[in-house]
């Protein structure tokens, strides 16, 4: 894979894009772009359209921005002209997001408003107030509950009006385990992992990281391998504690943005959750100890076991451990391989500062499952990692 594309040539043609889109759904009103919210997936920018404030997403070819950057769709002028006929498929990533956000809200869910899709580029009302992650930072204590309420929001899912739209335009792309079989599979996933660290650490930090990262690959790519647990359900994807804002503060109903529905395993949503709250708490630690969240997400765990039979409660707790990892090990190598002009989001970037406690963690973690240690024990050592990676 080759570079392509500078940083700047992509805003420019982004930039465009979304201005163009906003022309052609409506027309004679007056556009003003804002501020550009930093992103390794799609371009995302405010705008204000006759007025009216909007969200707008722009999307390449469906992939990441990292992706393009890095040359995985070929010549910039290749990915230009792929791009038209992109934006104007009734599958593209934007068009299957907007249909996705309209029935979640037909179903009952609060979600973002869709306020039309065109070229590409996805326009949603904002969604203002704290995200699930500055609920937990500015009040750790409540980390089980505020995880247990978003869960049970989404039991809508299962309804017949959702599933059958996530079966129409499913983002299976989205998924954790399709995206770790896309990234780590073959050539192309050794090819990948050369260029983890590449931009971002020193040569000393690169060498270990790149080592430890390989040894984790290996082992998920076995451990994954493992049947899921119970039936598949409808998912809502992309689970991450920013895609989930409360409005009305935290006794108020959740309000959920970039949804990726598809089937998979039950356990999937709440494996994301917990791999992104934990990389939050690693990323920017909450005053004091990292023990009120983690607490939390042991809490929220054990909710999820309640119901369960001792030995189904142990396979769940595997396939969980077994995908948070997976997760952590998607978003983690993006941020790694992203080029140095690509600005990250800030967490990320703190995140990269800390990559090294991530990876003990990985490595620790995974090599728990692979000794096939009971689940039980490998959660509670799991967690007693997260917090020695989360303490400065």
């Amino acid at each position: 894979m080759i570079p392509v594309v500078a940083a700047e040539v992509l805003d420019s043609f982004c930039t465009e894009q979304i201005q163009y889109a906003a022309s052609s759904l409506w027309p004679g009103e007056r556009a003003v772009l804002g501020a550009h919210a930093p992103s390794v997936t799609g371009y995302v920018r405010q705008i204000e359209v006759g007025g009216r404030l909007l969200s707008a997403k722009h999307s390449l070819l469906g992939v990441s921005l990292v992706s393009v950057m890095r040359g995985a769709c070929g010549t910039w002028e290749k990915v230009r002209a792929q791009q038209t006929a992109y934006g104007t498929s009734p599958t593209s990533l934007p068009a299957r997001e907007a249909a996705e956000l309209d029935a979640l809200a037909a179903a009952g869910l609060a979600v973002a408003r869709t306020a039309g899709c065109d070229g590409g580029v996805l326009f949603t009302e904002p969604v203002t107030g704290p995200t699930l992650a500055d609920l937990v930072f500015k009040s750790p204590e409540r980390t089980g509950e505020l995880l247990g309420r978003t869960l049970s929001a989404l039991q809508v899912l299962q309804r017949p009006v959702v599933a059958e739209k996530a079966e129409l335009s499913a983002i299976k792309e989205r998924g954790i385990d399709a995206t770790f079989r896309r990234k780590f599979n073959g050539i192309s996933g050794l090819a990948y992992l050369e260029q983890v660290g590449g931009a971002r650490l020193d040569e000393r930090t690169r060498h270990n990281v790149a080592v430890t990262v390989g040894q984790v690959i290996a082992r998920l790519l076995k451990l994954r391998l493992a049947p899921p647990v119970g039936a598949a359900q409808v998912l809502y994807g992309d689970l991450k504690p920013e895609h989930v804002l409360f409005p009305d503060g935290p006794e108020g109903l959740p309000v959920f943005i970039n949804p990726a529905l598809h089937p998979g395993p039950g356990h999937a949503d709440a494996a994301k959750l917990i791999s992104r709250t934990v990389l939050s708490l690693i990323a920017v630690p909450p005053p004091g100890s990292p023990t009120a969240v983690l607490n939390g997400v042991d809490a929220f765990v054990q909710e999820q076991l309640r119901p369960m039979r001792r030995a189904m409660g142990g396979l769940y707790l595997r396939r969980l451990l077994v995908t948070w990892l997976m997760d952590t090990t998607n978003i983690t190598t993006t941020y790694l391989s992203a080029p140095s002009t690509l600005p990250l989001p800030e967490h990320a970037g703190a995140l990269v500062e800390r990559i090294e406690a991530v990876c003990t963690l990985l490595d620790r973690v995974s090599a728990l499952l692979v000794a096939d240690a009971e689940p039980a024990a490998s959660w509670r050592l799991a967690l007693s990692h997260a917090a020695k990676a989360a303490t400065r």
